[in-house]
């Protein structure tokens, strides 16, 4: 079942840079990613709709970050639909940051999980998009580190059960799972992954609209 966009309601996005890309930059506050292009074709098919779109992502920001902010950001907006993308940040702190440590995913999960709960208390549909990792060739930058090709097979290993705990808590929460990791594993399958995520983890033009086209099935 689809979610319903009533007239006049609003739609908060939020996570890590992958939905900030630049938002602060932008006239709109949106960025430059896949929001503004959910944002752009949906004003396209439902002109007699009008959504109120929201980003509150912030680039670098794990699960344990949203936390503090997740009041003013996110709640007080009172938002009918919320989608959340976070997890890339959980699986490869400790490789680029001196100040890192490795996140469980144990802790990953149960603080998605307080975040999710006075959402759903709130009646807010949710969308959780599966955090995801494409396995580009050679050495990545990452802030200022360079990753090589069996690091980011350990970012692999780590990620695997925190998406697995995004699922069930899609599931638990009746929330809409857009299936990322999967989906960018079916259409590198073509094309490589570098199309899709010059880096394996920033989308490019392409994987945004990847992004939007599917996040756009999610609702009618």
């Amino acid at each position: 079942m689809t979610i319903n966009l009533r007239p006049g309601g609003t739609v908060m996005f939020t996570g890590d840079s992958i939905t900030d890309s630049g938002r602060l930059d932008s006239e709109h506050g949106l960025g430059f990613g896949y929001p503004l292009l959910v944002a752009g074709e949906w004003g396209l098919r439902h002109p007699d709709r009008p959504v109120t779109w929201l980003n509150s992502a912030i680039a670098g920001h794990k699960v344990m970050d949203l936390e503090p902010r997740w009041q003013t950001d996110v709640l007080d907006a009172r938002p009918d639909v919320v989608s959340i993308l976070v997890g890339i940040n959980d699986v490869g702190w400790h490789s680029y940051d001196p100040d890192g440590h490795v996140i469980p995913a144990e802790d990953y999960a149960a603080g998605y999980d307080r975040l999710l709960a006075p959402l759903a208390e709130a009646g807010a549909d949710l969308i959780l998009v599966e955090p995801f990792l494409l396995p580009v060739s050679g050495l990545v930058q990452v802030v200022h580190s360079r990753l090589g090709v069996e690091e980011r097979r350990k970012w692999r290993a780590d990620l695997d059960p925190k998406i697995q705990a995004v699922r069930e808590l899609a599931h638990k929460y009746g929330a809409h799972l857009l299936a990322a990791d999967g989906l960018f594993a079916g259409l590198a399958a073509t094309t490589g992954p570098e199309y899709w995520a010059e880096d394996g983890v920033h989308p490019t033009l392409a994987g945004h609209a990847a992004l939007a086209t599917a996040w756009l099935r999610l609702v009618a």
